[in-house]
């Protein structure tokens, strides 16, 4: 991966494409903002793999960002993120607790940050 400098920021050249990273978002995506769409769809998609080996596929997963905190005077550190997964298909409910105590053990991005931002996750059966 290699990054270089743009006239407002950064431009990664990545296997799927160029992005374009900013601190001001009308020329990128925020730095914050990879971070939490990281923590997002890495949980997302162990979500989809826990279910899949315990015989119960979802049919979708879609992950709401329902809050993010930030520390202005921490240089805007982001100390919490609330992910809410809304997930569809024939789930058994009384499983859940169990598929989230395994995504959060197996989520990189989560396991990486896990001492530095408080993570909450939260689901909801659609």
């Amino acid at each position: 991966m290699k990054f270089s400098m743009t006239e407002n920021g950064f431009s990664g050249d990545l296997p799927f494409g160029e992005l374009a990273v900013s601190t001001n978002e009308e020329y990128g995506f925020r730095p914050y903002q990879l971070l939490v769409a990281s923590l997002a769809v890495c949980s997302a998609g162990i979500i989809r793999k826990v279910l899949e080996k315990q015989r119960m596929p979802a049919e979708d997963i879609q992950v709401e960002v329902k809050e993010i905190i930030r520390i202005d005077e921490e240089a805007g550190r982001v100390s919490k993120v609330h992910l809410h997964f809304l997930i569809k298909g024939d789930i058994n409910d009384s499983k859940m607790p169990r598929v989230m105590e395994l995504t959060r053990k197996n989520c990189s991005m989560v396991r990486s940050v896990e001492d530095s931002i408080e993570i909450v996750e939260t689901y909801e059966l659609v």
